[in-house]
Parts: structure tokens; C-alpha cells; sequence
């Protein structure tokens, strides 16, 4: 880490304080119910790491609000592991062990924030493997409670109680294709084209390790075919999300060094199902 740029780019260290008069000139208020994505590299230098960043969001909420992240697993085993040589599908099956909520990492590829607030005390996960969800806060077991198994992004998922409890989503200098709830959207969209992955992971069921199959959209791969969409060689999230602040839905500011956008659950998740609906419709005539 290169601390003296970091300084200079943030023009001093970003603590708690300044995180928190920051988040709050962006329009975090008391009581939000709020999903984050941060990269913590473009804050800047923040004494005291991802344990400040979750202290100063906490902060910016009070404790009648409520703190929200992916997590997913880790270390899950690989989808296509059933297409393996026999040999090697059985070790995995008999020595895998099953998704634990309080123990098992979050994917280190969303960052460090998942797993720093996954792992504060009162934090609560819910209990799907693949698309496990985390929350710290006054709604958090709310949001967290009977995950389904089978479309976990969809009705009655964490995602979906987000909207229903009018809740935002903060890119903390995370690019615009981070947008997880854009997920939500998919999930409920009613057009042609939609894809599915089905894959076996193990969990807990009254204290054993059950191998469970699940069925979800491809968030891998991508819930429909956006090549014809991604304008610039773009994601085609962030083109959505470009699409959302271009009609006026989501707010633009600055958290330490950091550009970041507060986006309304609400709102996005409709003008996204909106826009996917009417894309994929149009290119099925």
C-alpha cells in the first residue's frame, strides 16, 4: 500500500469523523436500511481499516438503522464439480465441508468490508451457501430470515425485504457494475432469454451436512445475453446504472477520496426490471 499517495489524494487521513460527515452530506440519514459495496483503496488512507469504514457507516445510520452486504462463500465447491472424474466428485462430496453461517468466509473477492462486518458481534447471515447475504443493525434478522434456497435473488430474499423496507444502496468508491441488487431485477424480470444455473453445495440441517441442490439466474455468467448492450465494452450493469442516474434516479458525491453513489432500492430495482424487460422483449421480435 502506498501510504504517502494515499494521503495525498485524500488530502489527509479519512477517519471516522470525516467518513461519517462525508456519508452524511451524500444523504445518509438515521435509520436507513442500507446495502454497501466499498473499495477501501479508493477512500484513501483510513486509520484503523475496514473496522472504521463499518464504524462510521454504523455511525451514519444510528441504531435504528441497519447495515447490509453480499457475502456469498468462499469456499464453496466449484458448480461444474459434478463433471469431474468420479474419483474426484466423491472426495469433494465426502469431504466438503458444509456452509456453516458463522464461520464460513465471505468471497474474498468482494473485498474485505463483507467479511469485517460478517464477523462483527450482533451481525446476522443468512443461510444460503452460494448467495449468502450479511446484516448488522436494527432490521438485520429481519432481512436475514428464511433465505430461500431455490431463487435466492429473488421474492422473499434478502434483496427483495431491502426494497420492501425502502432501502438504499451505497457505492463507496465501488464501480457502478457492483450493484448486486440489479440481481433483484433479473430475478423478477418477465422477458425471453432468461438463464439458470442449477449446482449442489452442502449445508446444515439439524447439526448434519446435507448436500442440497439449488437453482438460481446465472450471476456468473449473466442472467441474459448483454452483449448487445454493454456500450463501450462497459458491463452491462453499469450501463443500467449510468441509464438510472441519467433519469434522475440515485445521488453522486464523495466519501474521503472517493466517488460514490447512494442509489434508492425502490427505484432501482423497477427501473431496471423496466429497462431488461423491454431490451430483451424488443430483441425477441
Amino acid at each position: 500500500m502506498d501510504i504517502p499517495a494515499l494521503l495525498k489524494r485524500s488530502s489527509g487521513p479519512v477517519t471516522r469523523s470525516r467518513l461519517v460527515e462525508d456519508l452524511r452530506a451524500l444523504g445518509l440519514a438515521e435509520g436507513d436500511t442500507v446495502m454497501f459495496h466499498t473499495a477501501m483503496s479508493a477512500i484513501g488512507y483510513v486509520p484503523g481499516g475496514a473496522q472504521t469504514v463499518i464504524d462510521a457507516l454504523a455511525e451514519a445510520v444510528g441504531e435504528r438503522g441497519t447495515l447490509m452486504v453480499t457475502c456469498g462463500w468462499n469456499d464453496a465447491p466449484p458448480y461444474d464439480f459434478t463433471a469431474w472424474p468420479p474419483e474426484w466428485r466423491e472426495a469433494v462430496r465426502r469431504t466438503q465441508p458444509a456452509f456453516d453461517p458463522g464461520r464460513s468466509e465471505a468471497d474474498h473477492g468482494y473485498g474485505r468490508l463483507p467479511e469485517a462486518l460478517r464477523r462483527q458481534p450482533g451481525a446476522v447471515r443468512s443461510r444460503h451457501p452460494d448467495a449468502s447475504f450479511a446484516a448488522l443493525g436494527a432490521a438485520a434478522a429481519e432481512l436475514m430470515d428464511r433465505h430461500p434456497w431455490d431463487d435466492p435473488h429473488g421474492p422473499g430474499s434478502p434483496l427483495a425485504k431491502l426494497v420492501e423496507r425502502d432501502g438504499r444502496v451505497l457505492l463507496l468508491g465501488a464501480p457502478l457494475d457492483t450493484i448486486t441488487l440489479l440481481h433483484h431485477a433479473e430475478a423478477l424480470a418477465d422477458a425471453p432469454g432468461k438463464r439458470f444455473v442449477e449446482y449442489e453445495q452442502p449445508v446444515l440441517e439439524n447439526g448434519r451436512r446435507v448436500w442440497r441442490r439449488f437453482t438460481d439466474i446465472d450471476t456468473e455468467h449473466g442472467a441474459f445475453d448483454y452483449s448487445a448492450v454493454e456500450r463501450g465494452g462497459k458491463d452491462a450493469f453499469a450501463v443500467i446504472a449510468e441509464d438510472l442516474l441519467a433519469a434522475g434516479i440515485g445521488i453522486r458525491g464523495r466519501a474521503g477520496a472517493a466517488h460514490c453513489h447512494l442509489f434508492p432500492a425502490r427505484e432501482t430495482v423497477a427501473f431496471a426490471r423496466t429497462w431488461i424487460e423491454e431490451e430483451f422483449r424488443d430483441a425477441a421480435r
